[in-house]
């Protein structure tokens, strides 16, 4: 014979070895299911399978975060509908209180409504959903709109939300305002020309107040001059004589300037002026209410005719809520379908790690049989050649 019988053992123990690894990797993938079990049985898949995990954990996060975005919008398109629908069951009153349809003591008793109507709003304003507010923007961890009462009653609605947005991630590479801020839901940011409503003689001044939604402006007399105020009295401007053309008033309250043309004053009292534009939807009701309680002592006919004038207000805010519940509908439509196409592309992920980690078991089973029956034929060979008796090697 030409090798000795230590390289014949060495080279059958090899073989035989092998093979029996072979056999246990295709055990190992038969009773796992899994074609790669360690990175060592095929690096380049490995890597690939380790990739498409990181993948698809990262889809599964955005499709949570998506879906609770989509609960925050939809809540909050809800009270929007629902505030929306408190603003068009007030018009509907007024416009009953401008036909003449109520006296004093049915006005008192829509005041009343209006009242309730106003801190259904600000309750809805302060809706909070999984520990966030819906409507303070970036900051949802206290109330967006403080209350300010007198004798009972709500005399001051203040944003104290942020004035930025929320951005949340939502995919790679892009993030959604969810968060809504409610000093542009709510309040118009559009300013228009103050328009006087009595019959004091004043006017509008060239500069640009700061004022917003309705103003009381009262005109006085000391005996020498005119003067003005629109704090109901707690400070007064003196009217030059002669007057001036764009006289700044300053509410000593909140810092807000109107600038009045007092050229023309002619007379003393109170009298409203409309800032269109700058509405929202707390003041507007405040200022309703007030008018139709009628503290100030109008007549009658003031009443109604400053309450014919305030249903424009009532719309301008009305209109405002429509456009941001189609906005937040349009948005939560948008997320709606971006968390179809993250599922597609969660299953596409999970599709693809399947296939290239699974393992084919039918074919496991033949190559199991067919190695098997290779390995039992070289264990018959292998015990042939090892069973060489020295006198045969000899010959």
């Amino acid at each position: 014979m030409s090798g000795s019988l230590t390289s014949i053992y060495n080279n059958v123990s090899y073989a035989l070895n092998l093979q029996s690894m072979a056999m246990t990797l295709l055990q190992e993938q038969a009773s796992s299911g899994n074609r790669v079990n360690r990175a060592s049985d095929s690096p380049s898949e490995a890597y690939r399978i380790l990739g498409l995990n990181s993948q698809e954990r990262s889809l599964s996060d955005y499709q949570g975060t998506v879906s609770e975005l989509i609960g925050n919008l939809e809540i909050s398109s809800t009270i929007i509908a629902d505030m929306s629908s408190e603003l068009a069951s007030v018009e509907t009153l007024l416009t009953q209180i401008v036909g003449g349809v109520y006296d004093e003591e049915g006005q008192r008793r829509i005041a009343e409504k209006i009242d309730s109507a106003l801190e259904q709003l600000v309750s809805l304003a302060n809706t909070r959903h999984a520990s966030q507010y819906l409507f303070g923007g970036a900051d949802t961890s206290k109330a967006p709109y403080k209350i300010i009462r007198d004798d009972g009653q709500i005399a001051d609605v203040v944003y104290q939300g942020s004035d930025t947005s929320r951005s949340i991630n939502v995919s790679s590479g892009l993030a959604i305002e969810t968060y809504q801020i409610g000093d542009k839901i709510f309040h118009s940011n559009d300013r228009e020309i103050p328009v006087f409503l009595g019959h004091t003689g004043a006017a509008a001044g060239t500069g640009t107040s700061t004022v917003e939604g309705d103003a009381w402006l009262t005109v006085d007399h000391d005996g020498t001059n005119y003067r003005v105020s629109i704090d109901d009295g707690a400070t007064f401007t003196t009217v030059p004589v002669g007057g001036d053309a764009n006289l700044a008033v300053t509410d000593s309250r909140t810092g807000k300037v109107l600038y009045v043309d007092t050229t023309a004053l002619t007379a003393t009292g109170a009298e409203l002026v409309r800032v269109g534009g700058t509405y929202d939807a707390f003041h507007t009701l405040i200022s309703l209410r007030d008018i139709l309680l009628n503290e100030r002592g109008l007549t009658t006919q003031e009443v109604i005719d400053y309450t014919s004038e305030c249903v424009a207000a009532v719309d301008e805010v009305y209109n405002l809520l429509l456009q941001a519940e189609v906005a937040v509908g349009s948005k939560t439509g948008f997320l709606e379908t971006l968390s179809d196409n993250l599922e597609d592309m969660e299953y596409d992920t999970k599709d693809e790690t399947t296939r290239l980690q699974e393992a084919d078991i039918a074919q496991i089973t033949i190559d199991l049989a067919r190695l098997e029956v290779l390995y039992q034929m070289s264990l018959s060979v292998a015990g042939q050649l090892l069973s060489t008796s020295l006198l045969d090697y000899i010959r």
